[in-house]
């Protein structure tokens, strides 16, 4: 069963990496062409050099349209991406001021703890995405710029948000039986083992 869950963490955390570098790169597009339009109306390049800036302004040089858009949508859909990879390896942030202090078997019972109620948690997140997407399909929103229906951001990101409810149910039940049982199931970041 780990390695399923390995597998489709990993899985989803490829396809979070490929969005996330489409989107690094769509925002430096846009960047360049919102700064190249700037420069072809700048006051400098159309006193010196106005057949330059005519020709750079008649390029169509500028912004990607909808690109903040596209960005919102996309962050979302990778942070559901690499939930599921952080939540399998207990790479999350913690604060360990006091339960450095504690012993082993007390740190299994609050680990486990916070894994049912991170999976309770990314569970509720899952039926309110689904929630919000049914509304945004039943009254017909769109995006301003693009004209996109809202929902394909909502069930792009359901999908991986469903894995990672997946990976932190079986999260959960792992940590709760390290704590019955005293045995370690899943590492831990860096991995090490309560």
């Amino acid at each position: 069963m780990l390695k399923a869950a390995q597998s489709l963490a990993r899985a989803l955390a490829l396809m979070g990496g490929v969005v996330l570098i489409a989107l690094i790169l769509l925002t430096c597009v846009s960047v360049l062409g919102r700064g190249a339009n700037t420069f072809g109306h700048s006051a400098f390049l159309t006193t010196s050099f106005p057949g330059l800036a005519e020709a750079l302004i008649g390029t169509g040089v500028g912004p990607v349209l909808g690109d903040f858009e596209l960005v919102e949508a996309g962050i979302a859909f990778a942070i559901f991406c690499f939930l599921p990879i952080c939540q399998l390896h207990g790479s999350h942030a913690t604060v360990d001021v006091f339960t450095a202090r504690m012993n082993r078997r007390a740190n299994r019972v609050l680990v486990a703890f916070w894994e049912a109620a991170f999976a309770v948690l990314i569970v509720l997140i899952c039926l309110r995405l689904y929630t919000g997407m049914s509304d945004k399909i039943r009254y017909g929103e769109v995006t301003f710029l693009l004209q996109f229906p809202v929902w394909w951001a909502y069930a792009a990101s359901l999908l991986p948000a469903i894995g990672a409810a997946v990976i932190a149910v079986y999260c959960a039940i792992a940590r709760v039986a390290e704590a019955v049982t005293d045995r370690a199931f899943l590492p831990l970041a860096g991995g090490d083992a309560l």
